[in-house]
């Protein structure tokens, strides 16, 4: 398994369902064992910001209010 920065490359990324589909995208999540990366969808090489599972739970959760 590749790892660049210590971070697998095999995760499985996504967009939000929301996404146009078009150069707009900004963001990609993915779910590793520690929780959840957030990385730059125009730059998937460059920094990832990891957040918990209970930070990614409550985001979604006020996002959705």
């Amino acid at each position: 398994m590749p790892v660049a920065n210590g971070v697998s490359e095999e995760l499985g990324w996504f967009k939000s369902s929301y996404s146009g589909g078009n150069a707009t995208e900004c963001l990609e999540a993915a779910l590793d064992r520690a929780g959840v990366l957030i990385r730059d969808s125009k730059q998937p090489a460059g920094p990832r910001l990891s957040i918990s599972a209970e930070t990614w739970r409550r985001f979604v959760i006020g996002v959705g209010a």
